[in-house]
């Protein structure tokens, strides 16, 4: 199951330079008025976590600043805020539409160097991200990160967010090493500008934790997650989304060490935050779900869990479309409690469906198959169909033998 890491970059600072805009321009109209008012709200709503309020608020902005000269600089603030708020809600095509629109009217306006070009590059990127497409992804970080170098110098916090951003996005592609930099370097950074305990350093100690996680060292890795979770409590209190997140990651991380009573505690407080903060139908939601599920699992619990997978899966194929990796990892997590209850009928056609997934996206041959063909072909042989198993080992070793150097576990179950 996926942790939360968490992107930098995509909090509210930009109502600011709406305030600051708003100032500048000396707003006398009616229609500046209703702009005005309409960001206002919107950020208001953004601080209370009110997302969907924030969106129509924003929406409402958008509208009236079409109605201002061209070039002026109140329509991308409006799609750049537009696009954060619908990212927030896992509206990620929307999102992409939003950062796209707020691009092409920065780069024409202000020219391809400036900073608010950076500021919605990483937005863009975070969606590209999310959607699986790393290459494009990284070319908008390492741009962002470029402007940002030029214009701040290499010790700005704002630079510090384009390594944070870089280190989780090598991470995603198991890239571990190179995230570690990063990530260290971006800590470097915030850690002398604002000191140890400022929530800026909260999200780089969150993901370096879950990099150490994946990589075996679970005593750092508990050690800065539970550092990240203190900062966020402190600076925001019990109840925020970034807290859920930290809860969340904690939570995986004792499902990995085998104390899945602790790790349920924690993500059933999580899960209360997240649907209250963010909705039930966030990806988020969906994390923690499956993160629940198996904690269930490890339990003996299995009746229980199956639901919170089925829900899971609703989640991410809304947000993400029916041909995600996400969606096929829950798939196979819904195979695996099927045939934990001994309903291999019901199993077999979500392996199948999660192996096209993975072909389609990743390639006939791709190594992160590997798993998926031994699950199905255990699967078979339950099913007492030996010789199909046997034709699916196969496949399985062969794609081994073209990945010698890969990370590949042996004989999933």
């Amino acid at each position: 199951m996926p942790q939360r890491m968490t992107n930098s970059g995509r909090r509210w600072a930009i109502f600011l330079s709406a305030a600051t805009l708003a100032s500048r321009l000396g707003m006398a109209s009616a229609g500046a008025l209703e702009w005005d008012d309409a960001m206002n709200a919107a950020e208001r709503a953004w601080n209370e976590s009110r997302y969907s309020e924030a969106e129509e608020f924003l929406r409402t902005a958008v509208e009236e600043a079409k109605k201002f000269a061209p070039g002026d600089r109140r329509l991308d603030v409006s799609f750049s805020s537009l696009a954060t708020v619908l990212y927030s809600q896992g509206k990620y095509d929307e999102a992409e539409r939003s950062y796209l629109q707020a691009v092409a009217i920065l780069e024409k306006t202000l020219g391809l160097g400036h900073l608010r070009v950076a500021e919605s590059l990483t937005g863009l990127a975070t969606v590209y991200q999310m959607h699986g497409k790393y290459k494009e992804a990284e070319s908008f970080f390492e741009r962002s990160l470029a402007i940002r170098e030029k214009v701040l110098g290499p010790e700005h916090p704002d630079v510090a967010t384009s390594f944070s951003n870089l280190g989780t996005l090598y991470n995603s592609e198991g890239k571990s090493a190179r995230a570690e930099v990063y990530y260290r370097r971006a800590l470097a950074v915030l850690e002398k500008v604002y000191g140890p305990d400022h929530i800026a350093v909260a999200s780089t100690l969150n993901n370096l934790g879950i990099l150490y996680s994946s990589q075996g060292d679970l005593v750092e890795a508990e050690r800065l997650l539970k550092r990240s979770l203190r900062i966020r409590e402190a600076a925001h209190g019990p109840v925020h989304g970034d807290v859920a997140g930290s809860l969340d990651n904690l939570a995986a991380l004792y499902n990995s060490q085998g104390k899945p009573v602790d790790a349920e505690r924690l993500l059933k407080r999580a899960l209360v935050i997240q649907e209250a903060v963010r909705g039930p139908g966030h990806p988020d939601v969906a994390v923690t779900l499956g993160h629940l599920a198996a904690s269930y699992e490890a339990q003996g619990r299995p009746a229980e869990a199956a639901p919170l997978i089925q829900r899971s899966l609703v989640i991410w194929e809304k947000a993400l479309g029916p041909e995600d990796r996400r969606v096929a990892e829950t798939l196979s997590s819904l195979a695996r409690n099927c045939a934990a209850e001994g309903r291999y009928a019901e199993a077999e056609p979500l392996l199948k469906r999660s192996l096209a997934i993975l072909e389609k996206t990743r390639g006939p041959k791709a190594p992160e198959l590997v798993m998926e063909l031994e699950r199905y072909a255990s699967l078979l042989r339950k099913m007492s169909r030996n010789a199909a198993a046997t034709e699916i080992e196969a496949r399985a070793e062969a794609i081994r033998a073209e990945h010698p150097t890969a990370s590949l576990p042996r004989r999933a179950k």
